[in-house]
């Protein structure tokens, strides 16, 4: 559970009003994003944040974004926090290469770990829909793919290889099986038992996947028959590596199994602006949590890191910029518990005294802030104020006790959308699928 304003001194808060009210750009419509755009410039990479994962606005303004991104800016793909097995099936999809004539909606379907709303949902049907238009007039180097950032599939990675492997290569595919049947004992809970596993055997399968990803990467260069599936092969090698190595250190506690899983995200990242080329440039859609700089937050204290942080560390002379997203009040999708049917929860008023209140006393009206603009306020810069974040699992009537994470806000991010009042998203699975995330430490993101 996290603290609330654990790290907060005496706040001009007149102060900081004012300065939103006088640096604030107005949020109307989608032409009122030029000056983020201005922002933006040339940079490699362009992370979009949310406070929650069940807000239609975020996705719908993150879509605006990205589209302008692709269209306007030449960005090469979009890498979320999902899945990758899930994602690649939509990549696939969106840039036509989907050989079993599945619609949007069957493809969607496909994404069966609770939370299923995160990506199976009528926004990403909608960017989908686009995506998928938008290719059509590119040659297939040039399609703007949909990837998953995620460490959590090591079974359906493990079952993806497999596939593979059985129509190009049968004797590693005796390799992968040996890996599958190795975690397989423990596939129910997902991963769960194998974590206490460790406890008892320290390596326990940690032999066999590395084995499968030397295996793979050792032959890949015989892999020549579609080049994104021999670079998706591998990533799910790298999945299922990554993956026990996450639920080795889940078992302990603690900050370093976040640690495994963003850096995981940092990796594939650099792997997929490596795939795309040198000119590559990349959309990330994730949790504030994960994109806004950690160094700004008491996530630091901890010895946590994340992927906004890694980002500005390793691509700072291409440009990185970090957006993230908040809201006042309105309803949101989430579960009372791990794996509790979705429903649609009334977000209260935020807190007096974080971020949110002071944009909503600022004005009650949509809003852009760009950082730059505030970083010269001693009162917004010496403050780590409370900065409400929202998990899959949320409940609304003790938000005050564990949703606010001590930010500086114009530190964390490079620009920040405020929306008055949100709404729950539209999913696309009326009830979840039996397949959990596991909980994730500490915030639910």
């Amino acid at each position: 559970m996290r603290r609330y304003f654990t790290k907060q001194a005496s706040v001009n808060m007149k102060e900081v009003i004012e300065a939103i009210k006088q640096g604030s750009y107005p949020l109307e419509s989608k032409a009122d994003l030029d000056p983020l755009f201005d922002r933006i410039a040339d940079a490699r990479i362009v992370m979009l944040g949310e406070s929650s994962h069940g807000t239609h606005e975020y996705y719908q303004w993150r879509t605006n974004i990205t589209r302008k991104l692709v269209e306007e800016k030449g960005f090469n793909f979009i890498a979320v926090e999902g899945d990758w097995p899930d994602c690649y099936r939509l990549n696939r999809y969106v840039k036509g290469y989907d050989t079993d004539n599945k619609g949007i909606f069957d493809v969607l379907h496909s994404f069966d770990r609770w939370p299923t709303w995160m990506w199976a949902n009528r926004e990403i049907m909608a960017l989908a829909g686009w995506m998928q238009q938008h290719n059509k007039k590119l040659s297939a180097n040039n399609k703007v793919g949909f990837y998953g950032l995620d460490v959590y599939s090591l079974w359906e990675s493990m079952s993806s290889i497999m596939q593979y492997l059985k129509k190009t290569d049968p004797a590693a595919l005796k390799v992968a099986e040996e890996a599958f049947h190795c975690f397989e004992p423990y596939k129910k809970d997902e991963g769960h038992s194998y974590a206490r596993a460790t406890l008892l055997v320290p390596e326990a399968c940690q032999q066999e996947v590395v084995q499968l990803l030397k295996e793979i990467q050792t032959k890949l260069p015989q892999y020549n028959t579609d080049h994104e599936n021999v670079f998706s092969t591998e990533q799910n090698a790298l999945v299922t590596v990554n993956a026990e190595k996450y639920y080795r250190a889940m078992i302990m506690g603690g900050p370093h199994s976040w640690n495994v899983r963003d850096r995981h995200m940092a990796d594939t990242l650099e792997r997929l602006l490596k795939f795309h080329g040198n000119n590559s440039k990349a959309v990330v859609w994730a949790h504030n949590t994960h994109i806004g700089d950690a160094r700004a937050t008491d996530m630091a204290d901890e010895g946590m890191i994340n992927i906004g942080e890694l980002a500005r560390t390793q691509h700072h002379e291409k440009g990185v910029v970090l957006v993230g997203f908040g809201s006042y009040k309105g309803t949101v999708t989430a579960g009372r518990n791990w794996g509790a049917p979705m429903q649609t929860m009334t977000m209260p008023e935020a807190m007096d005294g974080s971020w949110e209140y002071f944009l909503h006393k600022a004005s009650a009206k949509n809003k852009l802030l760009l950082m730059d603009d505030f970083i010269r306020n001693d009162s917004m810069m010496e403050n780590h104020i409370g900065h409400r974040a929202i998990g899959v699992v949320y409940h609304p009537q003790y938000e005050k006790y564990g949703n606010y994470v001590p930010t500086i806000l114009p530190l964390r991010y490079d620009a920040f959308i405020y929306l008055e009042e949100t709404s729950a998203l539209f999913p696309v699975h009326m009830k979840p699928d039996g397949n959990l995330t596991p909980e994730t430490y500490p915030f639910g993101v």
